[in-house]
């Protein structure tokens, strides 16, 4: 096995912690002494690059070892906490993730798992020193959320993403008692919100506060008391309140943090604003620093004016949460010459999109989401004609998330032709099966455009109407791809064997609603232990084809979630992950693992 090959699974997991596993043509001796090499390794921050670093030998490895103090773990049922803290003794910060990506679509069963309590007590034992915890899809108790306020004295930074389980009261434990608290991050969590008095129970004493996100929560909060929190943290560089935050009020908190680098304002709007309009673009105007602005709620044109002197040097214009229209988007970005980064509704329409090709001449990332995801009659939305434009105006472009019902062969070449640089393409048709409205032929020859002219690509998710030779293309060209996510596509088994012969830096593969079978499972046992997860459900697999790789590949956990309305020898949702903690011991009985 050559270095590459080790490095690629290394990535993303923290492996065995006994040394012997390096490499025994490795160097026995390293020249360079610890108090020398450890400090250098310290100034290395990309974890993919400090595993590369741990295999060179056997002295890296333990100079790695004990100055690592960050540590990421793209799946919590890889490795166990226990292998983690007898691997690295000094860890600072985790980051964790749980929960398969398509839980936000509501298809990993509730009580799956993913609990944050075990890891817990283990790193309440051996890192009591412990300052950051990042938390994505995790499940996360009032508990354990008091647990972890009581336990690490020197703690100062929370991220909770797409967590559930806790309420507002766990969020009252970490404002009591994390003392030194620097960032507390809630976003997108499916919280319990019993009202917003949690606030108020920051200690007057604490002004470390660096980063406050509580955007996503519902209750509306003691002003007062936010205000003055506000004031006395004079490191604030991120406020994202949430939209119960008025104008006014909106305008105090500005006055007192004209520091700010990312905002996040509440309603945009107001019946009976105190200060005249022209104060509030005043108020805007001080704030030189600013480089994000969210939220926007119920802005609309009598008021989005007020943020064009803040406009000229933003870089991330997140307006998800603005339903604005294509002429209220133009005059906007009008002001927005330095935009990198921008995040909008389908209310905009292709006139917006054009305005953002006309305006974002540095634009790399661009994401429209859909304001009624479920609505299927009378939608206007965007569609492929935006889409061109917005290439043909931003070179630059590299990362796309793009919904829309209609889409063309002809169009998605044009848009990769003009952006070549993409790393990450999204597209997604709802229409289930749309093919090309224009020839009514499949879309295959849209993505295998893709893959052919961005040879960068690293993360491609497909829609609309596709057959093998989607796959095929993406077999054969598609060599640096590492995120595949793949619905109603295909044809037959040979789709999904294309992919995994023919994609050397794949690790994470999604699959639902699609005719892929146990051979085409099979077909990719020399490649899973190099993944980081295989997730399919509604395909044509069956508990037979499952054992069958269990029992080859006793590495990976192979999990079979049943339900209902499963028949015995059917496998619907399959969630396949390579672990060197073999096992999980948490396992509802709906989890068969094989």
């Amino acid at each position: 096995m050559d270095l590459n090959q080790k490095r690629t699974r290394m990535v993303d997991r923290v492996d065995s912690v006994d040394p012997d596993l390096v490499s025994p043509e490795s160097t026995p001796m390293c020249p360079f002494p610890d108090e020398v090499l450890e400090p250098v390794l310290s100034l290395i921050n990309s974890h993919k690059d400090r595993s590369s670093v741990s295999l060179v030998c056997k002295d890296w490895y333990n100079a790695e070892r004990w100055s690592r103090r960050h540590v990421f773990i793209g799946n919590c049922y890889s490795v166990s906490p226990e292998i983690v803290v007898g691997r690295f003794p000094k860890i600072r910060s985790v980051t964790l993730k749980g929960k398969p990506r398509f839980s936000d679509f509501n298809l990993v069963p509730e009580d799956w798992g993913a609990d944050v309590y075990p890891w817990l007590s283990v790193l309440a034992k051996a890192y009591p020193f412990l300052e950051e915890l990042r938390l994505k899809r995790m499940a996360v108790s009032d508990e354990s959320l008091e647990f972890l306020a009581m336990n690490f004295p020197e703690f100062k930074a929370l991220s909770l993403l797409s967590c559930d389980g806790f309420s507002t009261d766990g969020l009252k434990a970490i404002a009591t008692h994390c003392r030194n608290l620097a960032e507390l991050d809630i976003q997108e969590n499916g919280i319990d919100d019993l009202g917003g008095d949690w606030l108020s129970c920051f200690p007057e004493t604490l002004t470390t506060l660096q980063v406050l996100n509580f955007a996503s929560l519902n209750s509306e909060v003691n002003f007062n008391d936010l205000e003055k929190l506000v004031t006395r943290c004079k490191s604030l560089r991120v406020l994202k309140v949430n939209r119960t935050i008025n104008l006014d009020q909106l305008q105090k908190l500005l006055l007192r943090a004209p520091q700010l680098t990312e905002l996040g304002t509440g309603t945009f709007t107001q019946d009976l604003v105190t200060r005249p309009v022209a104060d509030l673009e005043a108020t805007f105007g001080s704030c030189k620093n600013l480089l994000t602005i969210s939220g926007l709620w119920d802005t609309n044109s009598l008021y989005l004016p007020v943020i064009y002197p803040a406009c000229a040097s933003l870089t991330f214009l997140n307006l998800s949460c603005a339903a604005l229209r294509s002429f209220e988007l133009a005059m906007l970005l009008i002001h927005c010459k330095s935009l990198r980064r921008l995040w909008v509704l389908d209310t905009v329409g292709d006139m917006g999109l054009e305005a953002v090709g006309s305006w974002c001449p540095l634009l790399e990332e661009l994401r429209v989401f859909p304001a009624d995801p479920f609505e299927q009659e009378n939608v206007a939305g965007v569609t492929e004609s935006g889409f061109v434009a917005v290439s043909r105006g931003c070179p630059k472009l590299h990362y796309v998330l793009y919904f829309c019902h209609q889409m063309t062969n002809a169009a998605v070449a044009t848009v990769v032709q003009n952006c070549p640089g993409f790393t990450h393409f999204r597209l997604c048709i709802m229409n289930l099966g749309q093919p090309d409205y224009v020839t009514n032929e499949p879309m295959d020859e849209a993505f295998g455009a893709v893959v052919r002219t961005c040879p960068n690509l690293q993360r491609l998710a497909v829609s609309g109407l596709l057959t093998d030779l989607t796959f095929e293309y993406i077999g054969k060209y598609a060599k640096n791809l590492e995120i595949l996510s793949v619905a109603f596509a295909g044809s037959s088994d040979l789709g999904l064997k294309y992919v995994l012969g023919g994609c050397p830096r794949l690790r994470k593969l999604e699959i639902r609603d699609c005719p892929f079978g146990n051979a085409a499972l099979l077909s990719g046992l020399t490649k899973y232990e190099s993944m980081r997860s295989l997730w399919m459900s509604a395909c044509n697999l069956t508990m037979n084809g499952c054992r069958v790789l269990a029992k080859e590949m006793p590495r990976l956990n192979v999990e079979v979630m049943k339900d209902e309305d499963s028949e015995d020898s059917q496998a619907h949702k399959v969630y396949i992950y390579r672990t060197v903690a073999g096992p999980r011991r948490d396992a509802p009985p709906f989890v068969l693992t094989l």
